[in-house]
């Protein structure tokens, strides 16, 4: 036999079972893989099912049901007090009105006077989602006793009462940038920052705010959610 036709066989037969380890090798790191995976998949099924039955998710969401009642509750209180819209009231109602809540702004205007159709308009959108204050206004031709005691000189003239004490007030525009266009967000803003309402987030922020608690949650425990008079 020719010596360099055996060494070719030979060689070709070595590479051969080289190939075939290898092929079988990589099958059963593939298997292997898989079984893993499958392995993997059953636990996290059982880790959630585990977590379904968390004592603190059920604390979290126990305690979000409860807040969420309160406020209920709290918010159906004060709309029986007149909170939540934007209404007139006249001079014999006034006092009631302002001692009646905590927080009370009062718009005092007149009929005819441009700049008070414009602070209604802002104070008419800004009652429903600020609950937490009474909106009101009051003809001051038709309330001259009050006028003249809280010394009223200009108009719109929005008095800020807290348990029935005048605190503050903004007198025409000046603290709006003295013109017409000012927006209601701005003077949401001024209001929030004489702490007469509250910055309250929208709805959707709250539940956006709860479910990404929850998820928070879940992860840890996986490891170990101006005119005048």
């Amino acid at each position: 036999m020719n010596p360099d036709s055996v060494k070719s066989t030979l060689q070709t037969l070595a590479y051969g079972n080289v190939m075939a380890a290898a092929a079988r090798d990589y099958q059963k790191e593939i298997l292997a893989q898989e079984k893993a995976h499958a392995s993997s998949s059953v636990n996290e099924e059982v880790d959630l099912d585990e977590l379904m039955d968390d004592p603190e998710l059920e604390k979290l969401h126990a305690d979000r049901i409860a807040a969420l009642k309160r406020e209920a509750e709290k918010r159906q209180s004060l709309t029986k007090k007149g909170h939540g819209e934007y209404r007139e009231i006249t001079e014999g109602d006034f006092l009631g009105e302002v001692t009646g809540s905590e927080k009370v702004i009062c718009h005092f205007c007149h009929r005819e006077f441009y700049r008070c159709k414009i602070m209604d308009k802002h104070l008419k959108a800004l009652a429903p989602s600020h609950v937490d204050a009474k909106f009101i206004k009051i003809d001051a031709e038709n309330s001259p006793f009050f006028v003249t005691k809280l010394g009223i000189k200009t108009l719109p003239c929005v008095i800020l009462f807290r348990k029935g004490i005048a605190v503050d007030r903004l007198v025409g525009f000046q603290d709006l940038g003295g013109k017409d266009d000012f927006t209601t967000r701005w003077l949401e803003a001024l209001l929030i920052k004489k702490v007469i309402i509250d910055e309250k987030k929208k709805d959707n922020d709250e539940e956006a705010e709860y479910d990404e608690s929850r998820r928070r949650t879940v992860r840890v425990s996986a490891n170990h959610d101006s005119d005048s008079e």
